[in-house]
């Protein structure tokens, strides 16, 4: 359906939302006053999957989301959001600067960003809102990101504490204290942080609900992000014994792409678990995004109770999803479902209410949205696009195609995705093996269609896709280049006991030992 600009500013004013083209209508504040911009309250979680929000699509034991289905019964959920990198900076580098990860040279947590590029924040900020943050932030410690910090301000510890086993890809050492993270465990005090950062920034919210100036209230939490653990009353809810296992049917391991293979391999993921492991892990894991449900849901009471809904924007999603077992993998760092996709929802301040969008749309997409909800003209330098008109009915406003991308620890070489449609893509540079999947009759991404002579067409075409992009092998070997620097000026800055000392808790006593050897000749192990 191919739906006029006229169409779309009269459908999204008379639901009391800006143009979604660019140029600052009024929104609608209560049901008495006009405001040219909406407050936005922004919430943004750590490794909640797409695949694990209102239920789960085939899920034997349902995750229990009572607020967030709330949230999306307000406003619109996305059913297909893909994170632009699926780990913590590099993913929250591109959802905040609306660019590729690998156009801000974010490559990993080693790397969190590495230019000026301005963040959503800078661009509001200069169109007159007050721009607040509390929490995660994993940005970079650079002086300004637009945002003024609460009393938890704005973190941003991969800048300060780098994951250097991000530093160490050709050739590949070895994580060996991440296999410990693979089970579930009771802890009553698990995630209040997050609490506390969710109240803070609903404190924030009421003491400027009444202000004449617009805000954008950023919160930053770090669940559900491993270790699996939750209070016990979350983890009786999802008893172990019931908990379903991951699909991986016998002699799917042996057919798994060798990048995938090697990234088993990095985090010693290849020793089989013990299913009662296994279920303890997914168990504690569904557990507290319950948790984080019911901290989520006193907020929204209260954004009810002030009737805040009528001139907020309220946005919830996470930096990245978690496989959860799946395809033999855990945590993140893969481009299938489970860590690439993520939640997301947007309701508030007219948006339709109960709407669902299947189309694939990017996390990076949230930048010009933003932008778009604010009067901030379009940016020619963003990736993404505005979300809006596709939230007021125009389906050709959809992205044409969602990219995503993979230059972090564990995985051997870059790794690039396209989705288009019910079609889904993976590049690996170099590898000369790729894989195609068809998502509507393939979800669990099982069985590869590439290199068939039936598909060579979509092939051919996600590829061009691809490379109308980005040049993939060059952005591969950029990534490994800056972090080959990062590395080389490390070795230059440290002695050779602080280097070993920095490395040993990831590589062990063996590959730190060997490594230190390699790059301080003189140094010998105590």
């Amino acid at each position: 359906m191919k739906v006029t600009r006229r169409e779309i500013t009269k459908t999204l004013a008379a639901a009391g939302i800006g143009s979604a083209l660019g140029s600052g209508v009024s929104l609608a504040q209560g049901s008495t006053t006009a405001r040219r911009q909406p407050n936005i309250l922004f919430i943004i979680t750590d490794q909640h999957s797409g695949q694990m929000l209102m239920g789960g699509p085939g899920k034997a034991v349902p995750v229990r989301t009572p607020n967030m289905e709330r949230l999306a019964a307000k406003g619109v959920r996305f059913q297909n959001t893909y994170c632009a990198s699926p780990l913590c900076a590099p993913g929250r580098a591109a959802l905040m600067t609306g660019r590729f990860a690998s156009d801000v040279d974010s490559y990993g947590n080693a790397l969190p960003i590495q230019d000026d590029a301005p963040t959503w924040g800078n661009y509001l900020r200069d169109a007159g809102y007050t721009c607040w943050s509390t929490g995660k932030f994993d940005l970079a410690t650079r002086s300004d990101n637009g945002f003024e910090g609460g009393s938890r301000p704005g973190s941003n510890e991969h800048a300060v504490r780098p994951d250097i086993t991000e530093l160490f890809r050709r050739p590949m050492c070895y994580r060996l204290d991440e296999r410990e993270q693979i089970d579930g465990t009771a802890d009553e005090k698990a995630h209040a942080p997050d609490k506390a950062k969710l109240q803070e920034g609903l404190a924030f919210v009421r003491a400027h609900a009444g202000d004449s100036k617009p805000w954008a209230a950023y919160v930053g939490l770090t669940t559900p992000h491993p270790p699996f653990r939750a209070p016990q009353r979350y983890l009786d809810l999802y008893p172990p014994a019931d908990m379903p296992l991951p699909n991986v049917p016998a002699g799917y391991l042996e057919t798994l792409h060798p990048v995938f293979q090697t990234l088993r391999d990095f985090s010693r993921l290849s020793t089989p678990f013990s299913e009662q492991r296994i279920r303890r892990a997914r168990s504690a894991y569904y557990a507290s995004i319950t948790q984080l449900d019911d901290d989520l849901g006193e907020v929204l009471d209260a954004l009810e109770r002030a009737g805040t809904f009528d001139n907020t924007v309220v946005i919830y999603t996470s930096d990245h999803g978690e496989m959860l077992g799946e395809h033999g993998l855990w945590l993140k760092r893969a481009l299938f479902e489970g860590a690439a996709r993520v939640p997301l929802i947007m309701a508030g301040a007219g948006l339709p209410a109960g709407k669902v969008i299947d189309a694939p749309v990017s996390a990076l997409d949230l930048t010009a949205t933003l932008l778009d909800l604010g009067g901030v003209p379009k940016q020619p330098a963003l990736r993404g696009r505005s979300l809006l008109p596709l939230i007021a009915g125009d389906t050709t406003a959809a992205p044409p195609v969602v990219y995503s991308e993979c230059h972090t620890e564990g995985n051997c070489t870059g790794s690039f995705m396209v989705r288009k449609g019910d079609w889904k893509y993976l590049y690996f540079s170099f590898y000369g093996s790729n894989l195609l999947f068809n998502l509507r009759n393939d979800p669990g991404e099982r069985t590869s269609l590439a290199g068939r002579p039936e598909t060579a067409a979509i092939e051919k075409e996600l590829h061009d896709a691809l490379t109308s992009l980005v040049d993939p092998d060059a952005v591969t070997l950029r990534a490994f280049a800056k972090q080959e620097a990062f590395l080389a000026n490390m070795i230059r800055t440290n002695s050779a006991h602080d280097f070993y000392s920095t490395i040993s808790g990831r590589l062990g006593r063996g590959q730190a030992a060997l490594l230190t050897q390699q790059h301080y000749p003189a140094w010998k192990p105590a």
